[in-house]
């Protein structure tokens, strides 16, 4: 399956990330593969995809899902050693993909981060096709293609297949719903305060956190009263642009984190 851009205009590279994994839980699983497709300005489109040796078994409810099997990946390299490379793809790039937000990004981050290289997502466009297709039609990949596209999903749960579906959809939700057509708009549009939805916009405007005990309390008031707590969330697997809000609340209160 290829894609040809019809409504999404480009200014600068746009990175579609696709990571198959020996798991779900962001600190203790593992990437065993990723897709990456880059869409440039010039509606040229390139790919990467690589297997990855998790160091660790693959629990069979995993290649259930995806079907990668412990002796498939037995000579692929460490994440560790397709790092830079990998890096090198998506700087400077904006980010999309079908449901990264909750689970590809900050994956990639944590892996990116034991390979001792930083991974912000900040000054970014981050686009999440799930968090539009949640909005319109609360269903999955596989309904979207087949909403959007018309046809089937192909080569379900293969990394590359699961980025250029992504890609298709994403770039058919711009026409459909008239959204803005370009990944820094469109992120507008989307991210209400940080691009996990760890924050948003109280009545008044304020920062308000959207988890925990102080759900619904601003951002400022915690850091006033509860700094421990706020130090507590900067340990925890946020993305980078939401402890930089919780880093400048303390430090606006004189609270060093």
């Amino acid at each position: 399956m290829t894609v040809e851009l019809q409504n999404l205009v480009l200014t600068r590279p746009l990175c579609v990330i696709d990571l198959e994994s020996s798991g779900t839980n962001v600190r203790e699983d593992r990437i065993i593969e990723v897709a990456v497709l880059t869409a440039r300005p010039d509606q040229s489109i390139s790919s990467f995809v690589r297997r990855v040796n998790p160091g660790r078994p693959i629990p069979p409810a995993a290649t259930a899902v995806h079907g990668i099997r412990d002796a498939d990946v037995a000579n692929s390299p460490t994440f560790a050693t397709v790092a830079p490379e990998l890096s090198a793809i998506l700087d400077g790039c904006d980010l999309a993909g079908f449901g990264i937000v909750g689970f590809d990004l900050p994956l990639l981050i944590a892996e990116f981060a034991r390979a001792g290289l930083a991974f912000p997502v900040a000054g970014r466009a981050v686009i999440d096709a799930l968090a539009i297709f949640r909005r319109r039609e609360p269903r999955d990949l596989t309904a979207a293609v087949r909403l959007y596209r018309g046809e089937d999903r192909c080569g379900a749960h293969t990394a590359l297949a699961d980025a250029t579906n992504a890609l298709a959809v994403l770039d058919a939700q711009v026409h459909r719903y008239g959204l803005p057509r370009s990944p820094a708009e469109l992120h507008a549009a989307l991210v209400d305060v940080d691009v996990g939805g760890a924050f948003r916009r109280g009545p008044d405007g304020e920062v308000v956190l959207s988890f925990g005990k102080y759900r619904g309390r601003p951002l400022a008031g915690v850091a006033a009263e509860d700094p421990g707590y706020l130090r507590w969330v900067l340990r925890q697997p946020c993305l980078d642009d939401a402890h930089a809000l919780v880093r400048a609340a303390l430090t606006a209160h004189f609270v060093p984190s």
